[in-house]
């Protein structure tokens, strides 16, 4: 493995490390402390190469002395693993070993919170191996109601909302039967709505325009008597997300909203009492959105969303000509 360090705080770390000045669970605790900062703060996939490097020689140094050490070590390692990125399922399936070796070590020596978290992100994990064959959305599910009965909404909003969104997302992903459709849909849609009681646009910007983006995809396909009062509401949540999601600051994630919100308006009357006469004028800002969107995801290389944009605007065109 290539160790391309250039902090200058990691590099003291290390040299400290080395030294006799620190006692063994101090080394273990500032390799531990190294590899976390470098997960907080990334700019490239090397500097998660380089914390699982830290996080192995904290555990080359772990003794059965510090099994919580240990325990963090690999938790720690595994989180490094699942966020770099790779094609294949190699590094999640690595993920997956370090957090389940991790498991019993937490539930022994460590909190509550500790436990739980590493449940979450085994769900997370378990959710990424599902295309490959290799898990089932079941499995992940049952991995997040576990984290569920730490992380309640009133004690902990960020947790839980984020727990609430997975959930919906795997239900979402869950084939189902025909008729089990709506159900599955409708169990998304209120753990959706179930974490935005708990999270508010001032104190958690990020978590609650992701779960208005996520509740207005949902409320789109839901199948409804009601459709055109599913897409105001559906509508009405994504201008909530685009309160945070800027093209300065989330740029993608605010081509993805702005994508998605052009999705409701192309099929939305701009009169919903009169529905007849059509809708003109939303077709208008769905192709103004939809433009927008392009420009970004052709920016930042997104060049399958940008096919997926370039087609509902040949679209809109059709509809225009008829």
């Amino acid at each position: 493995m290539t160790i391309t360090f250039n902090d200058a705080n990691v590099k003291a770390a290390l040299a400290a490390i080395e030294s006799d000045g620190a006692t063994l669970d101090e080394k273990i605790e500032m390799l531990i402390e190294m590899a976390t900062g470098l997960q907080k703060r990334i700019k490239s996939s090397q500097q998660l190469e380089d914390a699982v490097f830290l996080y192995h020689r904290g555990l080359e140094l772990c003794s059965p002395d510090y099994p919580l050490l240990q325990a963090r070590c690999l938790s720690g390692m595994g989180t490094a693993l699942r966020t770099i990125p790779a094609e294949g399922e190699s590094r999640l399936l690595e993920a997956k070993t370090a957090y389940e070796t991790a498991l019993p070590l937490l539930e022994k020596y460590a909190s509550s919170e500790e436990v739980a978290e590493v449940h979450m992100n085994i769900g997370v994990v378990l959710q990424g191996l599902v295309p490959f064959g290799k898990a089932t959305m079941q499995d992940a599910i049952k991995a997040y109601q576990k984290a569920a009965k730490v992380f309640i909404g009133e004690n902990y909003p960020q947790e839980f909302s984020i727990l609430q969104n997975n959930i919906a997302i795997a239900y979402l992903s869950t084939p189902l039967a025909l008729d089990g459709e709506e159900m599955r849909q409708a169990i998304a849609i209120q753990s959706f709505e179930a974490a935005l009681k708990w999270v508010t646009l001032t104190d958690h910007p990020s978590e609650y325009a992701m779960l208005k983006n996520n509740l207005a995809n949902a409320l789109q396909s839901f199948p409804s008597t009601h459709p055109i009062e599913n897409n105001l509401k559906a509508l009405a949540a994504y201008d909530e997300a685009l309160k945070v999601r800027t093209p300065q600051n989330t740029p993608i994630e605010w081509a993805n909203t702005m994508s998605n919100k052009a999705n409701v308006l192309f099929n939305l009357p701009d009169d919903v009492e009169h529905p007849e006469k059509g809708n003109q004028n939303n077709l208008m800002e769905a192709k103004t959105c939809y433009q927008k969107a392009q420009e970004v995801f052709s920016q930042y290389g997104q060049w399958e969303q940008v096919e997926i944009v370039k087609k509902a605007l040949q679209d809109i065109e059709v509809r225009f000509g008829s």
